[in-house]
């Protein structure tokens, strides 16, 4: 879990880089749950930074124990499946390419221990 959340703390960090290269009118790529776009500053260049920062922020919560980090990571667990899966529907029915998100392997065990974890969160913060 550790390096998971140093490896979402980076990309919440470069998520707003991409936004600031955007606003000069540089292009970037950006990419997440089969979306992508190499236009920051567009629909969905904003909406994956947008993702990618509650990522950022569910890590950063994680690893300096917020008292709301399990709350923030099961939400950016659910809020990832979701577009995994409308990726896996979407994408077939416009594009007609058949795409298998892996995501969703790490997804639902990120939310098993998230799951796992809360009550000795909760517990921890009491004392």
């Amino acid at each position: 879990m550790k390096i998971g959340c140093w490896i979402f703390m980076f990309m919440g960090v470069m998520g707003i880089l991409c936004l600031l290269i955007g606003a000069f009118g540089i292009p970037a790529d950006m990419s997440l749950y089969g979306y992508s776009t190499n236009k920051p500053i567009s629909f969905m260049g904003i909406f994956l930074a947008i993702v990618i920062g509650i990522k950022g922020f569910a890590a950063y919560s994680l690893w300096f124990e917020k008292s709301n980090a399990i709350s923030i990571g099961k939400f950016d667990a659910i809020l990832g499946f979701v577009l995994c899966v409308i990726a896996l529907v979407y994408f077939p029915l416009v594009h007609h390419t058949i795409s298998i998100r892996l995501e969703i392997l790490f997804l639902i065990p990120y939310y098993k221990v998230l799951n796992r974890m809360e009550y000795a969160w909760e517990n921890l913060e009491e004392q």
